[in-house]
């Protein structure tokens, strides 16, 4: 019997660290910089779909770009280290915006509070520049490279849980600073932390061997995923990017608005707790599943997993006390990372060596820019259109309803297509592969 392949320690240390690091940044960008816009600019929900918008197609397009340059280059580890240096500096520069800020630096400005979102706007794309040139782009290339597809399932699973990691890390010890005030602290410790990661990988990461510098015209580089050829060539990558693409809509309907609702329509005060046990218990299903999904196979766990996640999502939905919310948050996140373990591993599988820099502006068409500027409109129209509002202050403010845990439900469901679709095809191919082996 054939050994299974087992990753060097280096290699875990840079999944860990680098990963790690990475997803402290983005869990600031995907949650809390929604939260600062809302709780010291504006509680317009227009503002955040924007924002989200914005460096979702920021995002996209910087690892079109990068993902590209980084296989002309022959190399994942400078993009990486200068990418994180930049990073981490331009999350902890987000202490200096405020209304006032603002209005010095904009007094033409119809109001301090659009000019204030407008600084957050761009501020996020600069970051997020930053971001994808090296995570999402240089880091994501590199996993590619040197994590063989019979161990994608146990790294994939790790991964899929530095997110909730960090969310833990962050609600549970720095949300404190948030909820005082004390922006300024709270980006200035994890953008410090980022860039500190930056000079660390200059040490620790090694490119892979057989990773070699590519001559291909820059601009056929960009282009090179979206060819219809390279499409009709390549049908089971394509369809676990439809799949992932359904998947990340239907997060990015609740997603950007969780905390405020914990925080405004539960009103519970203590949500940190909620979210600390879900994603302890999240965590742990994903880790205790990633050896199951070796062994099993990806696509046999697709569904069965949107299953999972789609009844957490109804029970969010119906969902009103403490408790009942932990235990529907627990069923969602559950599904929710198994889900990102298994179509991030197919989305690996599927992708043609030697192009693996170009396809990650590819994947993130469909697993960023198409969620993040479709699904959090599809959450602002629900919650624009629900009656729940308060007044603080002279202001009518909005706030979040369980409508956007139902909506998410429903997008969820269209995953159905693309995943039959891919496991037929899978199937179909096994087959002739062992009629073929037959043959004399």
């Amino acid at each position: 019997m054939k050994a299974k392949p087992k990753l060097s320690p280096r290699v875990w240390a840079v999944l860990l660290l680098v990963g790690l690091s990475g997803q402290f940044a983005w869990t600031l960008e995907n949650m809390y910089f929604n939260v600062f816009l809302y709780n010291t600019i504006s509680t317009d929900p227009r503002y955040i779909a924007a924002m989200v918008a914005a460096s979702a197609i920021a995002a996209t397009l910087t690892t079109l770009v990068m993902g590209a340059v980084s296989d002309r280059c022959g190399s994942r580890k400078p993009f990486i280290a200068v990418g994180y240096l930049l990073w981490g500096l331009s999350t902890a520069a987000f202490g200096l915006i405020s209304r006032d800020s603002a209005a010095r630096l904009f007094p033409a400005a119809a109001s301090a509070a659009s000019a204030a979102a407008l600084l957050v706007v761009v501020m996020d794309c600069v970051m997020t520049f930053f971001g994808s040139t090296a995570n999402d782009a240089a880091f994501n290339a590199w996993v590619t490279d040197v994590v063989p597809n019979d161990a994608r399932g146990k790294a994939e699973s790790v991964l899929a849980i530095l997110p909730l990691i960090s969310m833990l890390v962050v609600f549970g010890l720095f949300d404190g600073l948030t909820r005082r005030g004390e922006w300024k602290q709270f980006f200035a410790i994890f953008g410090g932390l980022v860039s500190a990661v930056g000079l660390v990988s200059l040490f620790l990461v090694q490119d892979s061997p057989a990773l070699t510098p590519r001559r291909d015209g820059s601009f056929k580089s960009l282009l090179y995923g979206l060819r219809p050829a390279v499409v009709r060539e390549n049908p089971k990558l394509y369809l676990a990017l439809a799949a992932i693409g359904v998947f990340s809509i239907a997060v990015q309907v609740f997603f950007p608005y969780l905390i405020i609702y914990l925080q405004n329509y539960l009103g519970f005060d203590h949500y940190a707790i909620v979210l600390g046990v879900v994603l302890i218990v999240a965590s742990a299903v994903s880790v205790a599943l990633g050896g199951l999904i070796d062994r099993v196979g990806k696509l046999r766990v697709v569904l069965p997993a949107a299953g999972v996640m789609l009844l957490g999502l109804l029970g969010m939905f119906f969902a009103r006390a403490f408790v009942p919310v932990i235990a529907a948050g627990c069923v969602m996140m559950s599904g929710y990372m198994l889900l990102t373990a298994v179509l991030s591993g197919a989305v690996r599988d599927y992708t043609p060596a030697g192009k693996v820099g170009h396809f990650q502006g590819i994947r993130m068409i469909f697993a960023v820019l198409l969620p993040m500027v479709i699904g959090p409109f599809i959450g602002s129209a629900v919650i624009r259109n629900s009656p729940e509002t308060y007044v603080e202050l002279g202001e009518v403010k909005s706030v979040p309803t369980p409508g956007v845990f139902l909506a998410a439900a429903a997008v969820l469901l269209l995953i159905l297509p693309p995943v039959l679709a891919l496991r037929r095809r899978a199937a179909g191919e096994a087959g002739a592969d062992a009629t073929g082996a037959r043959e004399p």
